[in-house]
């Protein structure tokens, strides 16, 4: 692997808060400095819910993903969601994202995860053939719904 990717710890928190304001500005999502941060900080304190990855150097990070864990009788066990993906416009189309996803996949394979799943815009061509080209396929059975609470 060509690319630096770590498991995010409590340390990375500042330059992990500025990657996931940049992607949440460039998909409109709208969440506060303090909510991004809450949200945060139990994934780097080892929360068994899910974790952050940085890559890249280490003092100016290329990009992040955010793994969160579920359970799946359908699949078999624990299996696992690509909350969010991010790599800095400047360094993108180099192949990065799909790397680090065929690594995180290779570990999480290795340590039981049955399933990694992905969610994206349906009208995103670019997005879904990466995710094509990291070995996702599309389910043409199912639609993702969701109920806020």
């Amino acid at each position: 692997m060509t690319t630096a990717i770590h498991l995010a710890k409590p340390e990375d928190q500042p330059r992990l808060l500025t990657l996931i304001a940049a992607f949440h500005a460039e998909y409109g999502i709208e969440r506060s400095d303090d909510q991004r941060s809450a949200a945060l900080m139990p994934l780097l304190q080892g929360s068994p819910l899910g974790a952050a990855w940085v890559f890249g150097p280490s003092k100016a990070p290329t990009g992040y993903t955010i793994i969160t864990f579920g359970w799946s009788m359908e699949m078999g066990g624990l299996d696992a969601f690509v909350d969010e993906l991010f790599i800095r416009p400047s360094v993108r189309k180099r192949g990065i994202a799909s790397e680090v996803l065929m690594a995180i996949s290779s570990s999480l394979a290795d340590v039981g995860v049955k399933a990694l799943h992905v969610q994206t815009d349906r009208s995103d061509d670019a997005t879904q053939r990466l995710y094509t080209r990291a070995h996702f396929k599309l389910r043409d059975r199912y639609s993702l719904m969701t109920r806020m609470l």
